[in-house]
């Protein structure tokens, strides 16, 4: 009977843990309907944990630079799918392919990236610019 009890409890555990880091992050907040390319400069490069942020100066009308964010996944997952922390430097010029907050503030969730000598970092149908109706650099 003890052991029925402990399996039971131990289930709950499980399941309640499985719950939570399923939960931990909605990505709500993105219009993935509504993708968008910002070009600029690379300020920085956070390759942390949960998420690896790429912080980018967009010219606005003016030319002024507006600083964006950029959401990716962790550091971790993007290891395997052959980034490191080296991939983007400060000053390196790049066009990143985002789904836009919804809010309208400067930032939104990675989706691909060419960077100025053609490299491709993210999803590879942007190579084929068949990822979505979004202008391509250099299209």
């Amino acid at each position: 009977m003890k052991f029925k009890i402990a399996a039971g409890v131990t289930a709950a555990v499980v399941i309640a843990a499985a719950g939570a880091a399923s939960a931990h992050h909605s990505f709500a907040m993105f219009d993935q309907k509504a993708p968008k390319n910002i070009t600029g400069t690379v300020a920085e490069f956070q390759w942390t944990n949960p998420h690896a942020f790429i912080e980018i100066d967009v010219p606005n009308a003016a030319g002024q630079p507006e600083r964006w964010s950029v959401e990716l996944n962790s550091p971790n997952n993007l290891k395997r799918q052959g980034w490191k922390r080296t991939s983007l430097v400060p000053g390196d010029k790049t066009t990143i392919l985002i789904a836009p907050l919804r809010d309208g503030k400067k930032g939104g969730l990675f989706v691909g990236l060419t960077k100025a000598d053609g490299t491709v970092l993210g999803d590879p149908t942007m190579k084929a610019g068949v990822t979505t109706n979004v202008s391509r650099p250099g299209a």
